[in-house]
């Protein structure tokens, strides 16, 4: 709320808009009873909140995790409004979680889980009104079992009720990229603005999904990529990694660490020489003290909420570039946006086509962006913050603000 309240301040907003974007349009507390294996019948509680639907259908993933509260939920749909208006998508934000710990479950106890949670919510839920998506512990299978629920609930198929389907259920070409090719996005045209070498040294925190990808993206783009890392640890070569080489050690060995490079302190690896660092891992892994090591001219952050507020104050004041998540890490929700429009109008994309059009969108929002920030002189963290809240903010007072100035004047 704080970031929607210096927003709202920048942008001279009228009290009851903010008040609407304080407070959630719908927030929604289920029990979720599921079949153990033993036969007994287990209840869990789980949550679905609607932020925003001022600019469409709430969208927003569904995690699976003994952390899960109300509380973080709505955050979280708080941030997926702000996210899915920064890159102009015709959609709202929304989160969903059921608090439990997927690990201990089998792979039955898991389809009982969520086809119950999908039942619960299911009145909550539809292609026009809140479409879940994957998030944290959670993937294709739960999204295949979600759709299919809601099918047997309402009495017809509707594929577009979620996203992250697998491409037999409805699912869209370029999903399992779609992050690492709209981070790529960011990164080259982010790096041709601030005339970064062509050949510029990259650091990737990370090498997951995201991060894998990403790394043998920008390498196939001519960048050096001269430092990975994972959960057991880190490696360097300064002239270049062999990207698909480290990522067949990793097929092969578990990690990273295995590849012939040197091994650093995963620490280190945000303090090496290089232009353009990526974290593409964990929330908060780049603090304060990180932050006054970091030597990189430009961030784009792959993961959600990489860098804290007081790092994230430090790398200001050190002129480093930080393009923020609700962009950088976009990708993934453009192309749950392009599955739903596939979805809803019957229709097949090629990959390339799906590509062509994410990196469309995020050229033209990564645009947008940078002249926020100019135009206000702001940093790109704050002008992402501004455009979001901005549009969102546009579009409540086109719904509702016809109605307000009655009850102002009566």
């Amino acid at each position: 709320l704080h970031a929607i309240d210096s927003a709202a301040d920048e942008l001279g907003m009228a009290d009851w808009v903010r008040a609407t974007l304080h407070q959630p349009e719908r927030s929604l507390a289920v029990q979720v009873p599921y079949r153990a294996d033993d036969g007994a019948i287990r209840v869990v509680p789980g949550y679905r909140v609607a932020h925003s639907m001022a600019r469409g259908p709430a969208k927003g993933g569904t995690r699976f995790h003994m952390d899960v509260t109300a509380t973080e939920v709505a955050g979280l749909a708080t941030l997926m409004s702000v996210k899915t208006a920064v890159v102009d998508l015709p959609l709202g934000g929304g989160k969903g979680g059921i608090t439990v710990d997927p690990k201990q479950l089998s792979e039955t106890e898991l389809e009982s889980l969520t086809r119950s949670y999908t039942r619960a919510i299911a009145g909550s839920i539809g292609p026009d009104l809140d479409i879940p998506a994957p998030d944290v512990n959670t993937g294709q299978r739960h999204m295949d079992w979600m759709a299919d629920e809601f099918g047997r609930v309402t009495g017809r198929p509707q594929p577009g009720v979620v996203t992250g389907k697998s491409i037999a259920a409805g699912g869209s070409l370029g999903r399992d990229t779609a992050t690492a090719a709209g981070c790529r996005t960011v990164v080259i045209a982010s790096a041709r603005r601030m005339e970064l070498p062509a050949d510029a040294r990259v650091v990737i925190q990370g090498f997951g999904n995201a991060g894998a990808h990403l790394a043998a993206m920008l390498a196939a783009d001519g960048f050096r990529v001269v430092g990975v890392s994972d959960s057991r640890g880190a490696i360097h070569d300064p002239r270049g990694l062999d990207i698909g080489a480290v990522a067949a050690t990793k097929a092969a060995h578990g990690s990273v660490i295995h590849h012939d490079a040197e091994l650093i302190a995963p620490e280190d690896l945000l303090a090496l020489d290089c232009e353009i660092l990526v974290p593409a891992a964990l929330e908060g892994a780049i603090d304060a003290a990180e932050a006054e090591r970091v030597r990189a001219r430009l961030i784009a952050e792959a993961a959600n909420g990489p860098v804290t507020d007081r790092a994230d104050a430090i790398l200001h004041d050190r002129q480093i570039a930080v393009v923020p998540d609700v962009l950088a890490s976009a990708g993934g929700v453009i192309v749950s946006c392009f599955e739903w429009q596939q979805n809803q109008r019957e229709e097949r994309w090629s990959a390339r086509y799906v590509a062509d059009r994410l990196e469309q969108r995020m050229q033209h929002s990564l645009d947008d962006l940078w002249a926020v920030a100019a135009a206000r002189d702001l940093d790109l963290r704050t002008a992402a913050m501004v455009l979001g809240v901005g549009r969102i903010a546009a579009a409540i007072e086109e719904r509702h603000g016809l109605d307000v100035a009655r009850e102002l004047a009566s």
